[in-house]
């Protein structure tokens, strides 16, 4: 009868202890640096011992002579050492008044057959005292060599380990087995990317149980490439993987391979898969891949390229001649773009997985694992703050939830509450509030209008995004104020009605300046960028125009070494360049004269608003739609039932306004 396919095999008897089992052996060098020190003790309690001791000294004849006639020396000792010179020390009967013992002395003198004879008959105990030669010898001449050896190993020892990790040791690889007791992660602290953690997990359920995938002939994939953004969990998901699999864990940085010498990455990419091979299966996690996974190619100027030396043992030890199964090698990167085609096919990194910036649900799901150690308030929406934050990644919700306890703990608070969650946002995303940064009034009114400009213009075009806030206090480096929108949800495409309604927003604080002062500042220089950036993008990449029909103008150009964006291929005539200028400023044109029109029309809210922004100096979008619609500012009650009126009637169908009339309030 076959065995069912759940159970796990047993382990082979073969495989090695983890490396957190072994036995810790003696290190040698430390047992000398050991011993070193404690020389240097000795000899440094030895001479203070030497400083210490005040033996008088006194001459043989009359003064010892007198001594022992008078019977003050009750025993002595006769002393002889290498060099040949003969002394004689002992105690007297008189105490030391410091000490309150018997007083010592020394007496130097040259050792006569008579002299023991003659203390015998004075009554004085003595001894005879020779010291080894052959010791005192050995230990003059050898305890400073030792101690000048010592400390020259020492200084070796420690230079080689700053370069390369030991002399013999610059081709070792710098693969950390990870211990199954240390690690914490698994795939509950993961959210926000549950494709990725799907075709991970098949990796997992392989290596636990191989015989459930072979049985119907598949195999192993010999390597995982983990792509995506900064920040959205590459390496918290591989950490999560040697959680989750019961087999070696080796983790290693791409920047580890390359050294100063030539050579070392070939040999640490070489001995990385030794260490694998002798403990499959495994994983063997490489972060940063494009580190020594770029491209190949010859460089300006030519010469030797350690990196590509590197790639090329890493492609060999993937797929060469010498291939085993059960090594599983996993990458992470946030450049694909730029790694080496060969790097990528199948036979190598079999699977990509692609974690992209987490969508409103893997937002609030995130939120609520990092909220598990906060204590929040019970009036805490992390849904609607997780349709505020479009664009963050994990990391930066991680540092959205810390920044909020940390501003709830600096406010003596008890649990972390909505305005907490939204100022930390609204920090993660523009910056701390600088409000010592003291605008005068003439600016701050300025500021106040050109926000409210922006706020007016979003509630009426179409297609718009909630209004969520507005504010005229200094954030980060660039912001004197902000407009800030709530999307309801993610989106992945914009038309251009809707486009160019995003246009006419921009344009929105330019636009209020004329009319309510006359004149314009640099404030609008940021809109004013990104205006033109999205014009472009709609006429050269979007097909957008009408004029120039559906066709896309520029082909993107980067340089590797660069790894970015750097110019723009023009492979059009100079009259088609002169045609795309030409639309870009009709968009832009197009879309301040529609801002502006908008606006006129409804100058007596642009006053209303600005006022109460200049006296509160952050306003609820909520608040700037009432003042527009009622010209008051409505209860919560009002709010409530006039929300649910809105629910219980069935919404007409409206035919969309065209792109050039302006949407009535």
């Amino acid at each position: 009868m076959e065995t069912p396919t759940d159970k796990r095999d047993p382990a082979p008897p073969s495989r090695k202890k983890p490396l957190e089992a072994q036995a810790p052996r003696l290190n040698p060098r430390g047992l000398l640096i050991w011993f070193v020190v404690f020389a240097l003790m000795l000899v440094t309690y030895q001479l203070y011992l030497r400083d210490q001791e005040t033996v008088p000294e006194y001459e043989y004849n009359p003064t010892f002579v007198q001594l022992v006639e008078t019977h003050q020396v009750p025993e002595c000792t006769i002393n002889e050492e290498i060099s040949g010179n003969q002394y004689i020390t002992g105690t007297l009967k008189k105490l030391d008044p410091r000490t309150g013992k018997p007083q010592r002395f020394k007496v130097d003198v040259m050792v006569r057959d008579a002299l023991p004879d003659w203390l015998k008959a004075n009554g004085v105990k003595f001894g005879f005292k020779r010291q080894s030669p052959y010791f005192w010898q050995i230990v003059s001449g050898a305890l400073p060599v030792l101690l000048l050896l010592g400390l020259l190993y020492f200084l070796f020892t420690r230079q080689m380990k700053a370069v390369g990790h030991g002399a013999l040791s610059f081709g070792k690889s710098r693969a950390k087995m990870m211990a199954r007791d240390k690690n914490k992660v698994t795939f509950k602290d993961i959210a926000g990317c549950e494709e990725a953690k799907e075709e991970v997990q098949e990796i997992i359920d392989f290596l636990k149980d191989p015989k459930k995938f072979q049985k119907l002939g598949g195999h192993i994939p010999k390597g995982v490439m983990l792509m995506g953004p900064p920040g959205t969990g590459k390496t918290l998901l591989a950490k999560a993987i040697a959680g989750e699999a019961d087999v070696p864990f080796f983790s290693i940085s791409g920047s580890d391979f390359v050294e100063m010498f030539v050579g070392v990455g070939a040999s640490r990419v070489r001995d990385m898969f030794e260490q694998g091979k002798r403990s499959a299966p495994c994983i063997i996690f490489i972060d940063e891949i494009d580190a020594v996974g770029r491209s190949r190619f010859t460089g300006i100027g030519g010469g030797h390229d350690e990196r590509e030396q590197t790639l090329n043992a890493l492609l060999v030890e993937m797929d060469g001649f010498d291939t085993q199964e059960g090594v599983i090698i996993v990458a992470a990167t946030n450049r694909p773009d730029v790694l080496d085609p060969a790097l990528q096919r199948p036979g190598r990194f079999d699977r990509q997985v692609v974690i992209d910036l987490p969508t409103v649900d893997g937002r609030e799901q995130i939120m609520k694992i990092h909220a598990r150690g906060i204590v929040l308030d019970k009036a805490v929406e992390l849904r609607r703050l997780a349709r505020g934050t479009p664009g963050f990644s994990g990391a930066d919700l991680a540092n959205l939830m810390n920044e909020a306890a940390l501003l709830a703990a600096r406010g003596g608070k008890e649990a972390v509450d909505m305005s907490d969650l939204e100022e930390a946002r609204d920090k993660v995303r523009w910056g701390r509030e600088r409000r010592s940064r003291v605008l005068d009034e003439k600016e701050k009114r300025i500021t106040a209008y050109h926000e409210t400009g922006h706020a007016l213009v979003t509630l009426l075009v179409e297609d718009s995004e909630p209004l969520h806030k507005i504010t005229i206090i200094p954030r980060g480096t660039a912001y004197l104020g902000a407009t800030m929108q709530l999307p309801e949800k993610d989106r992945y495409m914009e038309g251009k009605r809707k486009l160019k309604g995003i246009l006419t927003m921009m344009m929105g604080g330019r636009a209020a300046e004329e009319i309510v002062f006359g004149d314009i500042t640099s404030g609008a220089s940021s809109d004013l960028k990104q205006a033109t950036r999205l014009a472009r993008l709609m006429v050269c990449d979007w097909g957008m125009s009408a004029d120039l029909g559906p066709q896309t103008f520029g082909a993107h150009e980067e340089l590797m070494f660069l790894g970015r964006e750097v110019s723009r291929n023009q492979d059009f005539s100079e009259d088609t360049a002169r045609k795309i200028d030409a639309e870009v400023s009709a968009l832009l044109r197009e879309s301040h004269a529609r801002a502006r029109q908008l606006l006129e029309s409804h100058i007596e809210q642009i006053d209303m608003i600005a006022k109460l922004l200049l006296e509160r100096e952050t306003l609820d979008g909520r608040d700037a739609e009432d003042l527009l619609k009622f010209g008051r500012i409505r209860s919560e009650e009002e709010r409530t039932l006039a929300a649910g009126v809105a629910a219980a009637e069935p919404s007409p169908v409206v035919s969309p306004p065209t792109a050039g009339s302006p949407a009535s309030a």
